[in-house]
């Protein structure tokens, strides 16, 4: 079996950066456009002739081709068989294209369906395909991180599907099945622009038998911060233990602002992005590093380990060894971190000690939307090129892709939370765990801003957790964040202040 995590599955860990010169951003739209119209600049360059979709990139009719009796089809993705997320790679090559093919030729259509696989870098497969989009090519069915949607959205390079496909996108069965909060990953300013295929959830795991010997609860389900912090301090007193890991610094990464500022910014009722623009030096901001400065600032978590190059993996080891009685983290750590046979930090006894809560808002009802409980999610998405010849055909391969046998037939032995309501009814059945992420903490998720400027938002972010752990004062750091904005935005009119 196949050790490696999924990098897809794993959102806190890696997420592609798009560079961008904030000097030379005039307005909010131009500024989010930027990292992709250099791209498309290259694309326009090399790629004059268009590509073989046709090479422009105006809404092709949804009944384009309709009733081809001889069609062509190709799926990409950042797959490959014996190579990065091969599972992925075998389901499409082994199942979907043959299963596919013989449901279409029952229907009178000769279907060739072909699979372009990669096994290249996120941000290197980010380039690749939107450079072929831009120029009228590349595949039909596109493989894309949920973060990247907004940016495609913006630069038009996929469109929605009602757009693309027509009415039958909109009268799919299957929408019935996939939660409104996990549509959220392939949507952009309230329109479905694919298909999620899954997602994960971030929680708070802890050790159960840390709790007791603490005289804490090993039932715990805390119901505002100042009760994370009392336990945590309840937890200090015990031996070679560090009460609390919350994912602090630049080290950490994404990790950090996944895993750690944005739960906590959802729970002080703040989105880091919304309709009055970038949370900037708000009181929002300054409560979440005001918790940071409680736990790392009070003695609670270990502040050298957020400054460590491989710390967050060393956090795992550590939680593993009963050694970190705390730890915000998504339900990959439960499937591929501690996981009794495949993780990479595996506890035998996994089932009995580690205990999972939901991450409280503040304080009761001042959580984003008057929650009284919050989450992040990642994940990815598959949306059909507005270039196909074959928009009908396209789109009942995609929705054949995300039919409850296809996904069934993805997950095969592995236990992971799918897009579908009724695969995680069957397939999550013998996990607590991840049943307790696809039936509590994913009805009440958010995602990250889907925007090309968000890595260097999630930068500054970092570094403002790195001087309060540090011991600079959270007000401080929350105006030198507040700065470091302004020059990725090239200016403070997106920013919310207050």
């Amino acid at each position: 079996m196949d050790r490696r995590p999924d990098m897809l599955q794993d959102h806190g860990r890696s997420l592609s950066v798009v560079s961008e010169d904030a000097s030379m951003a005039p307005s909010r739209t131009t500024r989010s456009l930027l990292a992709l119209g250099a791209v498309t600049a290259v694309a326009l360059a090399g790629c004059a002739d268009g590509g073989s979709m046709g090479g422009d990139t105006a809404p092709a009719d949804p009944q384009r081709n309709a009733d081809a009796e001889t069609i062509t089809l190709t799926i990409a993705g950042n797959s490959a068989q014996g190579g990065k997320n091969a599972r992925d790679a075998d389901w499409i090559v082994n199942h979907v294209i043959p299963r596919f093919t013989e449901k279409m030729a029952a229907d009178g259509v000769q279907a060739t369906v072909t699979f372009a696989p990669s096994g290249v870098d996120d941000e290197q497969y980010k380039t690749r395909q939107s450079l072929d989009m831009r120029s009228g090519a590349g595949a039909d069915i596109v493989a894309l991180d949920g973060i990247w949607v907004g940016e495609f959205a913006q630069a038009g390079y996929i469109r929605p599907l009602e757009e693309v496909v027509g009415p039958a996108a909109a009268e799919w069965d299957g929408w019935a099945q996939i939660p409104d909060a996990v549509e959220q990953l392939a949507s952009f300013d309230g329109q479905r622009y694919g298909i999620p295929d899954g997602s994960d959830g971030r929680v708070i795991f802890y050790n159960k038998e840390l709790f007791a010997r603490a005289g804490l609860p090993t039932e715990w389900q805390p119901t505002s911060w100042q009760e994370i912090l009392d336990a945590g301090r309840a937890l200090a007193q015990l031996p070679d233990v560090d009460a609390i890991q919350l994912n602090a610094g630049t080290a950490m990464g994404e990790a950090t602002t996944m895993q750690g500022v944005l739960p906590l910014l959802a729970g002080a009722g703040a989105p880091l992005h919304g309709e009055d623009g970038w949370q900037g030096d708000t009181a929002a901001i300054r409560d979440v590093l005001g918790f940071y400065q409680a736990v790392y600032g009070g003695g609670l978590g270990d502040p050298l380990l957020q400054q460590e190059a491989q710390g967050r993996d060393k956090s795992f080891q550590e939680f593993a060894a009963g050694r970190i009685g705390m730890l915000f983290e998504s339900d990959y750590f439960w499937r591929s971190v501690v996981h009794p046979e495949v993780g990479i930090a595996p506890m035998a006894n996994r089932d009995e000690v580690v205990g999972y809560a939901k991450i409280p808002a503040q304080g009761p009802g001042a959580g984003v939307n008057g929650q009284d409980f919050v989450s992040m999610s990642g994940g990815s998405m598959n949306a059909i090129n507005p270039n196909t010849r074959y928009p009908q055909q396209a789109w009942e391969l995609l929705a054949f892709m995300n039919s409850a046998d296809a996904v069934r037939a993805r997950l095969g032995d592995s236990a992971r939370i799918t897009q579908r309501e009724d695969v995680n009814a069957e397939a999550l059945g013998g996990d607590p765990m991840l049943s307790f992420v696809a039936e509590q903490v994913l009805p009440l998720t958010g995602y990250r801003p889907g925007l090309a400027v968000y890595p260097q938002v999630s930068q500054a972010l970092q570094e403002a957790t790195a001087a309060v752990v540090s011991g600079t004062p959270p007000e401080q750091a929350a105006q030198d964040y507040r700065t470091a904005l302004e020059g990725v935005l090239g200016g403070a009119d997106d920013i919310t202040t207050g």
